[in-house]
């Protein structure tokens, strides 16, 4: 990799799980309209593509020094029940707004650690919400797990409902990188969770890992994946490491001399990359890679691949509802965020009210780039037609991209424009330059991780 590209690249920039971003979401719904939004996105979409559904569990029993989620650490599993009555009292609100059965097409339990919750707990919480749906052909329903706490009975109790994916956030396998961002776990702990997972019947594993952590090298980027490779995991998340101490206050326990450089952290990602594909994985989006007969893969080829706050999805679902504390939900013309604080989730919710405290609802100008900057992030590439080019900063916009174009990272020939294998490294930067929202309200303080 170019290491003057990288330098001239290497800014801060959103992941672009939405557009609009967050921090720029500036078009709050009422709760009045939120529920329209919901209901109207449901009626179009649930008889077709079916609904997906989020479940933040935000529980973990001791903090990774590295991760930014919302989460609450407690070794006390007396929260587990209480917090599953108000998911479900939540979910009720939200069949109270349709007319028919949901059709669920996708289920992710995200965290936090959902594998801290008992399996009993976990089938009380998901059956109660099976009971109520009907379930698509071809359903994705996933969940993310801990290899030091995920048992053979957790593993049985979700493919018993339904379940044949799971992620395992692994991170490394470096016992000095494991140690310095308190996320422990040994080769045998994970050996021995893939083997019940395969012994089971799932048919998609994930390893999360994560590259620029404190301590890492070479050496330590290209054991771990060595050891990853003998279990063959059906697809990997090869994550850039955001440094953000100031949204996230843990990872002050390492300061930034402890991090490899903007440039050692991109030889990181290319030797992963390369012993990844090595092995027979194909690059999908950004950050995957997926072995050629994995869905991810399949869809990516068929460019059905869709990304959301889930991450990315081999279907397209219009309408994502996210249930507990911080959770995000979609309408596409409207994004929806639940209460940060578990107290406050669980009282709104008690009280009989959608926990919704901010949102946006998307403007024409909003979808279409929200169009573009999905499509580039899913197939690397888009098509613009007449709604592009009538935007009034539609020609800005080709100016911005055009230093990309000049060195060499992609191509945009009259309504195609394509992203290059050796460009998809920059896929942030191409996006940010789609991003009219950041650039008319540049930020005057840091908002955003590095973009390589």
């Amino acid at each position: 990799m170019n290491k003057d590209l990288i330098r001239k690249y290497n800014v801060p920039g959103p992941r672009y799980t939405s557009y609009p971003t967050v921090p720029y979401w500036d078009k709050s719904p009422s709760i009045e309209e939120w529920k329209s939004h919901v209901k109207e996105s449901f009626n179009v979409s649930n008889n077709d593509e079916g609904i997906s559904l989020y479940l933040h569990l935000p529980f973990c029993d001791s903090l990774c020094t590295f991760c930014g989620c919302n989460k609450r650490i407690t070794v006390n599993h007396g929260v587990e029940e209480p917090y599953i009555d108000v998911l479900l009292k939540e979910w009720d609100l939200y069949l109270e707004l349709f007319d028919t059965k949901p059709n669920l097409k996708e289920i992710h339990l995200g965290g936090g650690t959902p594998t801290f919750f008992s399996p009993e707990n976990l089938k009380k919480l998901l059956s109660k919400i099976l009971e109520k749906c009907t379930v698509a052909e071809n359903q994705a329903f996933g969940f993310e797990a801990h290899p030091k706490n995920t048992t053979r009975e957790h593993l049985q109790e979700l493919y018993d409902l339904g379940f044949r994916r799971f992620s395992l956030g692994i991170q490394s396998f470096n016992p000095k990188v494991q140690k310095v961002i308190n996320r422990i776990q040994t080769y045998d702990q994970v050996k021995e969770c893939v083997e019940n997972a395969r012994d089971i019947g799932y048919t998609s594993i994930n390893f999360d890992f994560i590259y620029g952590l404190p301590f890492q090298t070479l050496e330590t980027i290209e054991d771990t994946i060595t050891k990853s490779n003998e279990f063959k995991p059906e697809r990997i998340a090869y994550y850039s490491y955001a440094h953000v101490p100031w949204v996230s206050a843990a990872q002050r326990a390492y300061s930034e001399v402890d991090l490899p450089s903007n440039e050692e952290k991109r030889a990181l990602y290319e030797r992963g990359k390369q012993l990844f594909e090595d092995q027979g994985y194909l690059e999908i989006g950004m950050d995957h890679f997926a072995l050629k007969t994995d869905d991810l893969a399949i869809a990516f080829d068929n460019k059905k691949l869709h990304r959301n706050f889930m991450g990315y999805a081999s279907e397209h679902t219009r309408l994502m509802i996210g249930l507990g504390v911080s959770s995000i939900s979609d309408s596409w013309t409207c994004f929806g965020q639940n209460l940060k604080v578990v107290e406050e989730y669980k009282e709104a919710v008690l009280n009989g009210e959608f926990p919704i405290f901010r949102g946006h609802v998307l403007n024409e100008e909003d979808l279409i780039l929200r169009k573009h900057i999905l499509d580039i992030m899913c197939h690397f590439g888009t098509e613009f037609n007449d709604d592009f080019w009538n935007l009034p900063e539609s020609s800005m916009i080709r100016e911005k991209v055009q230093p990309m174009i000049d060195d060499g990272l992609m191509t945009w020939e009259g309504n195609n424009l394509e992203v290059f294998e050796h460009g998809r490294a920059f896929v942030r930067n191409i996006c940010m330059s789609f991003d009219l929202r950041l650039y008319r309200n540049k930020p005057e303080t840091q908002l955003f991780s590095q973009t390589i």
